[in-house]
């Protein structure tokens, strides 16, 4: 699956009628994205699982795909982001396959692609911003103390467990709290 790169459809491109009725987490979306360029919503931890977080405008504003973090506190993952981004606003490539160094200390951070079927399962608001999937998004992927990453075999089971492998098909995700509600 691709995304389209043409026809903005979203929130702040187009009139979709009386924006008086908005969504109070629209409308902050779209004031963080028009004074910044983007936003990141933060999905804090809960009985159900882990935490993440996600932008919402990079692709609007920058044409750079949206990135997606997991299983660390959301705050943590909201100033990883918040670097990335603007790292990428400065020039720096960001894309599937890349390591991203400096970004947590002494953690070197992996770019992956997200396969587009898992947009509606994490990336609600997004979909919501933009009227229409898919979105192109980059998961950022840390790696545990030995600086293994979720897909090594011997890497702890704390990154498998709290970060999904979204560049998998649903169908091919290994069971666990991220396709619980699949």
């Amino acid at each position: 699956m691709r995304y389209e790169q043409t026809g903005c459809r979203c929130v702040m491109c187009h009139d979709y009628g009386d924006r008086s009725e908005r969504d109070p987490a629209e409308v902050n979306t779209v004031s963080q994205v028009q004074a910044h360029g983007w936003s990141v919503l933060m999905v804090p931890e809960d009985d159900h699982g882990p935490g993440w977080a996600y932008t919402i405008g990079l692709w609007h504003s920058y044409r750079i795909p949206e990135l997606a973090m997991f299983g660390l506190d959301v705050e943590v993952l909201r100033t990883c982001l918040n670097d990335i981004g603007r790292r990428a606003v400065a020039g720096q490539s960001v894309e599937a396959g890349q390591t991203l160094d400096g970004v947590i200390e002494r953690w070197p951070l992996q770019l992956r692609d997200v396969d587009l079927r898992w947009c509606r399962a994490f990336f609600a608001r997004a979909i919501a911003f933009y009227r229409r999937p898919p979105i192109p998004f980059l998961q950022v992927l840390w790696p545990d103390r030995n600086g293994r990453l979720t897909w090594d075999a011997d890497s702890e089971a704390v990154v498998r467990v709290r970060q999904p492998q979204l560049w998998l098909p649903p169908a091919l995700h290994p069971k666990g709290v991220w396709t619980q509600d699949l």
